[in-house]
C-alpha cells in the first residue's frame, strides 16, 4: 500500500474514482454527496479531464450515456431524490449495455426527505428501478477505506460486463472521516472496446449504440442475452463478509453504516454469553444468497436490520427459505439505532 490520508467518504469517492482513470464526471449537486462534485471540479481539469455541472440530474444521466458510448470511464453522483430521476437514464444504458459508475449516497424519503443517512433506496437499486427487465451491480462499502476500493472496484466491474456499477452508501459514510491507505498503483483492468462509437477513420464498419429493438424476437434475443450476463455475474461478483457465524444463537445481516454498529452489539452480547453472527452483504445485487443458505440451520433466527421500513429483508427471506424466522428492526427519517435496542431485539427474538 501507499500514502495514507485522513478523508471524508465522498472525497474519497472521487479521489478513488480519478486513480481507476475515470476523467469525465456529469452532475447536480445534492446534499449529502455534493462533496463529490466539489473534489472533482477541481482536481479533473488538472489532469485534463471533463467535469460538467449539469442543469439537472436528467441532463447529467444522458450526458453519462454519451461519453460511455465513447468507450471513457465516466462517473455520475446523488443522492436518493438525483438518483430516482436518472432512472430512465439508467435503463436505457443498461440497454444499451454501456458501463457507467453511479454513486449514491442514500439519505431519508420519500419525497424530499432529509440530508440525514438512511438505506431507504435499497429496492429502488436492487431491483431494476428503471422500466424493464435489468440490474446493476450494487456495491455497499462501510468504511471509508471501503468506499475508495469498491469504487476502483466498480470501474472495473463496469468495463468486464459493461454494466452500471452503483456504490451506494448513506449519509453518514460520505460525510465522516477515517484513514485511507492508496495503493500505490491501482489495478485497473485494460478492456477492448470495440463497441465504442470513437470514429472509423474508414478502417471498419460504424458502431451503433442503442436499446431500441423493434422487432419483438429481436428485443426478446437481446433481453435474453442480457440475462444470461447477469448470471456470470451472479456466479462471479457476489461478495459477502461472514463474522462470528459459526454456532451463533442469532445471525444479524446488515450493509453499510449499520453492519459498524452491528459488530459493535457482537462484542456486548458475548458479555451477556450470547453469540451474535453477522453476515454483511458487499454486493446488495447480486445478492448472497449461497452465503445465508450455507448459514440457514444454524441459529435460532436470523434479524435484518435497516436503514429503512424493511427491505432488504425480504431477500434475506427469500434466502433463507423458510428453515428459520427472520426478523426485522428498521430506523426512519435518519435515525439511527443504538447499539443497546438492538441487543435487546435479539434478547426479545431468542426469549419468545
Amino acid at each position: 500500500m501507499g500514502e495514507k490520508l485522513l478523508m471524508k467518504g465522498n472525497e474519497a469517492i472521487a479521489e478513488a474514482a480519478l486513480r481507476a482513470g475515470c476523467r469525465h464526471y456529469f452532475g447536480y449537486p445534492i446534499t449529502p454527496q455534493t462533496e463529490i462534485a466539489h473534489y472533482l471540479a477541481k482536481k479533473m481539469p488538472e489532469l485534463g479531464g471533463t467535469f460538467v455541472q449539469a442543469e439537472s440530474e436528467v441532463a447529467a444521466i444522458n450526458m453519462v450515456y454519451g461519453a460511455a458510448s465513447a468507450g471513457v470511464r465516466v462517473l455520475t453522483s446523488s443522492s436518493s431524490p438525483g438518483i430516482s430521476l436518472k432512472q430512465e437514464g439508467l435503463s436505457y444504458i443498461a440497454g444499451a449495455e454501456l458501463p457507467a459508475v453511479v454513486v449514491n449516497i442514500v439519505r431519508c424519503g420519500p419525497g424530499l426527505g432529509g440530508i440525514l443517512p438512511a438505506q431507504c433506496d435499497y429496492f429502488q437499486a436492487v431491483k431494476g428501478g428503471g422500466h424493464g427487465d435489468y440490474n446493476m451491480v450494487v456495491l455497499a462499502p462501510s468504511s471509508v477505506q471501503e468506499l475508495y476500493e469498491l469504487t476502483v472496484e466498480a470501474f472495473n466491474i463496469a468495463d468486464r460486463y459493461r454494466t452500471i456499477a452503483m456504490v451506494m452508501g448513506d449519509g453518514i459514510l460520505g460525510q465522516m472521516m477515517e484513514a485511507v491507505e492508496f495503493k500505490d498503483k491501482e489495478n485497473i483492468e485494460e478492456v477492448k472496446k470495440n463497441w465504442a462509437t470513437t470514429g472509423t477513420k474508414m478502417e471498419r464498419e460504424h458502431n451503433t449504440v442503442t436499446s431500441i429493438y423493434i422487432q419483438p424476437e429481436v428485443l426478446e434475443e437481446h433481453n435474453r442475452k442480457l440475462q444470461s450476463k447477469y448470471e456470470i455475474i451472479k456466479e462471479k461478483e457476489t461478495r459477502v463478509e461472514s463474522y462470528n457465524c459459526d454456532g451463533a444463537d442469532i445471525i444479524v445481516t446488515a450493509f453499510g453504516t449499520v453492519a459498524r454498529i452491528v459488530k459493535n452489539v457482537i462484542k456486548m452480547a458475548e458479555d451477556e454469553g450470547i453469540k451474535v453472527g453477522l453476515i454483511r452483504p458487499i454486493t446488495l445485487w447480486p445478492f448472497p444468497i449461497k452465503e445465508f443458505k450455507k448459514y440457514a440451520g444454524v441459529p435460532k433466527a436470523f434479524l435484518s436490520v435497516e436503514l429503512n421500513a424493511g427491505q432488504m429483508v425480504e431477500d434475506v427471506r427469500l434466502a433463507v427459505n423458510g428453515e428459520r424466522p427472520v426478523y426485522f428492526h428498521g430506523r426512519m427519517g435518519g435515525m439511527i439505532p443504538t447499539q443497546k435496542e438492538i441487543l435487546d431485539k435479539i434478547k426479545e427474538i431468542l426469549q419468545a
